[in-house]
């Protein structure tokens, strides 16, 4: 773990920590993360798969040289795979051995086994500690949505006090409260309750430009044309009535995959050949597939010739 460093002061050394990272934000997402920081709240990411929610936290504890615990959400997470469990082996074998010795008081044996020494920090208990230098984590409860309402309430009293209370052991508060940040891919929505107590933003897909400078950053080995090319067919795909449009990371991965079979250049049979890559679902392949990709490209090289002539 590198030195940490302080909270950036301005909305401005904000975006300059998110690029430090090779992460390129829009303004509006700079001012927000800001303002989390700042005041000491959550940030609430909402927006389409694969637009960048989970990577702004990874990019946030690299660049502030802090300890990143990530929650992974998914329907039936409870309380022993998010906060904590009791290491119920390592207690039966306290037991054993405790009878063996001759018969232990039961109460201070109860007592005994529930020591800190058998408590198994999950994700939300973990974020409650700091560094060796006194620093919080940066906590990413990652795709929220995916969770189920009774989950999500216990989280609101969690974010709340940035504590909780285990029963055998009494209430475990954060000396000092982590950077949360919260992601969302919409499959359902979220409680307002909950938003209340965030930031929000809205993450989009990002524009030509920014596309480009995200692809001249995490691909620098691709060449000028074919990130160009890449970009502009992913660009109108996205204008497109697709069953699943392809997010920035279906972008990178396209143009890294184009680099390992030493393309310049898009053409016809490439793009044929990986549109797996860039589509996730057989139904938006087959609509774009042969003479709709032809023309898509025919038209992206077209305006790229007529740009360079300008």
């Amino acid at each position: 773990m590198t030195d940490s460093k302080p909270l950036p002061e301005s909305v401005e050394s904000t975006a300059d920590l998110l690029r430090a990272g090779d992460y390129v934000a829009e303004r509006s997402l700079a001012t927000a993360l800001f303002l989390a920081l700042k005041l000491g709240r959550p940030l609430f990411l909402e927006g389409e798969a694969g637009t960048g929610k989970t990577e702004v936290a990874k990019v946030l504890a690299a660049t502030l040289g802090r300890r990143l615990v990530r929650l992974q959400c998914y329907e039936g997470l409870d309380v022993a795979a998010a906060v904590y469990e009791w290491n119920y082996a390592r207690q039966m074998i306290e037991i054993r051995l405790a009878e063996a010795a001759g018969g232990a008081d039961r109460e201070a044996l109860a007592h005994d086994i529930f020591d800190e020494r058998f408590l198994i920090r999950r994700p939300l208990l973990q974020a409650l500690e700091t560094d060796a230098q006194g620093n919080p984590p940066v906590l990413l409860i990652d795709e929220l949505d995916r969770t189920d309402e009774p989950f999500e309430a216990y989280l609101l009293e969690v974010l709340s006090d940035f504590q909780v209370t285990i029963p055998e052991l009494g209430t475990i508060k954060a000396a000092r409260p982590p950077v949360v940040i919260l992601t969302s891919n919409r499959t359902r929505e979220i409680h307002d309750a909950l938003k209340r107590r965030c930031f929000y933003h809205w993450v989009d897909y990002p524009d030509a430009a920014r596309e480009a400078e995200i692809l001249r950053r995490k691909v620098p080995q691709a060449p000028e044309r074919l990130s160009a090319e890449v970009v502009g067919f992913v660009q109108r795909l996205r204008g497109m009535d697709l069953f699943k449009l392809p997010g920035v990371a279906e972008t990178l991965d396209w143009a890294q995959a184009l680099v390992q079979l030493d393309k310049l250049e898009l053409d016809p049979a490439t793009v044929e050949d990986t549109l797996g890559t860039l589509l996730k679902y057989q139904d938006d392949i087959a609509r774009i597939q042969g003479s709709e990709a032809n023309r898509i490209l025919a038209q992206v090289k077209s305006e790229l010739s007529a740009a360079r002539l300008q």
